[in-house]
């Protein structure tokens, strides 16, 4: 029985009862909790160091090295691309210049064509002229103009005897062959005076004459030479328009063998190429009063076509007569010609036999089958007593009578 009891009060205890408070084993008390949590955040922290460690510097400096290798990549392509577009462009501006140009050049061209197509439409309508499909008017091939004044009545009749069809063989050379021939000259001072009654009367005999809007004049000569283009343009439509002095001789047949080479050049100067002196001094013969314009004291003209003979095709003669109210005048006229083309997409045909000597020069040319298109003296700037040696020449250098209607253009 006391052994029972005894077993019963040590349960008692075990339970807390009496004076004691109850604890149980399976707890923690307060601070040792407090412990735990510090320890395990401090075993946290230890952790986290080792596992999540900073980058070094120099894998820092790396990666930036990196990154700068790449930006500095495409800086550089961009910069290729930026020089690679700018030398496009460079590139892009002389085509363009060229197509600038030969879009001025296209549009000078036109313009020089409805001006000589108005010019011919209005002549045709005036005189009733059959009309072709072109332009409104016959096409001609060439139209020669022989200069000559009122004193030269005796060098006109010596070019009607020999190298110039008269009467019906003048309008056949027309007709068939295309070739217009006039003497061309002005007027007087004194206009319906005794000299212009003179080559009136003159006129109406022979009918070759072209009548220009013009005071004659010698130190005008650049004045009736850019007049006769004009008025020869307006009259004829024509492939080419020819001056020539009165005094000089012409094979016509072989002057249009030589016109005929040249159509593929639409705008054709051609003549006996030279480059003279510029005369400062007073007093001589060709002075240049504004010499000072060509340089310094003893400079030589730019190239032009003596003035003995000269040809230019349509497109010049368009230019001319376009132009005419601003031309220059220089005191010779075939510089003044020459100086009107200069900056102009020309072509400068050189050919000698434009300017032969008269005999023996000609005629050894001749006789070795090299007939020249024109002779004179260069000492005489045209055959020296052209009116009593035109028929010499034309006997010993003259082509055969038949030699024109034989040939084609």
């Amino acid at each position: 029985m006391s052994f029972n009891k005894s077993r019963g009060s040590a349960a008692a205890a075990a339970l807390g009862g009496g004076d004691e408070p109850l604890v149980f084993r399976g707890t923690i008390s307060r601070k040792w909790t407090f412990l735990l949590c510090l320890g395990s955040f401090c075993i946290g922290l230890i952790f986290t160091n080792r596992m999540w460690t900073m980058p070094e510097p120099k894998e820092i400096i790396r990666r930036s090295a990196l990154e700068v290798n790449k930006m500095n990549l495409v800086s550089g392509d961009c910069a290729q691309k930026s020089i690679m577009e700018q030398k496009d462009i460079v590139g892009e501006v002389p085509r363009t210049q060229d197509a600038l140009q030969a879009l001025d050049k296209t549009i000078s061209n036109l313009e020089m064509e409805l001006a000589s197509a108005k010019a011919s439409q209005e002549e045709s309508e005036l005189n009733g002229a059959p009309l072709s499909e072109s332009t409104g008017k016959r096409r001609y091939f060439m139209v020669i103009g022989i200069n000559t004044a009122f004193s030269s009545r005796k060098r006109r009749d010596s070019v009607r005897a020999t190298w110039m069809p008269q009467g019906e063989r003048r309008r056949k050379l027309e007709e068939e062959k295309g070739i217009i021939i006039r003497f061309v000259i002005g007027h007087s001072a004194t206009s319906g005076g005794i000299l212009d009654r003179a080559i009136d009367a003159e006129d109406r005999k022979h009918g070759d004459f072209m009548r220009l809007d013009h005071v004659e004049g010698y130190l005008e000569l650049a004045a009736k030479t850019k007049a006769f283009f004009v008025t020869a343009l307006s009259t004829w439509d024509a492939e080419y328009y020819i001056k020539v002095d009165d005094d000089v001789h012409v094979n016509i047949a072989i002057l249009g063998n030589i016109l005929v080479k040249h159509r593929s050049k639409p705008r054709a100067y051609i003549g006996c190429m030279k480059s003279g002196p510029v005369l400062a001094q007073k007093g001589v013969r060709y002075h240049e009063p504004e010499y000072w314009k060509f340089g310094e004291w003893g400079n030589k003209y730019f190239r032009h076509a003596t003035g003995q003979l000269y040809a230019i095709s349509k497109d010049l003669a368009s230019y001319i007569s376009i132009n005419q109210h601003v031309l220059h005048k220089y005191a010779n006229e075939d510089v003044s010609l020459g100086a009107w083309f200069i900056g102009l997409d020309v072509e400068h045909v050189d050919d000698r036999r434009l300017c032969c000597g008269t005999q023996p020069d000609c005629e050894w040319k001749a006789q070795a089958g090299n007939v020249c298109a024109a002779s004179f003296d260069w000492s005489c700037s045209g055959i020296c007593k052209s009116a009593d040696r035109m028929k010499e020449v034309h006997q010993r250098c003259g082509e055969n009578d038949d030699t024109i209607w034989s040939a084609k253009f």
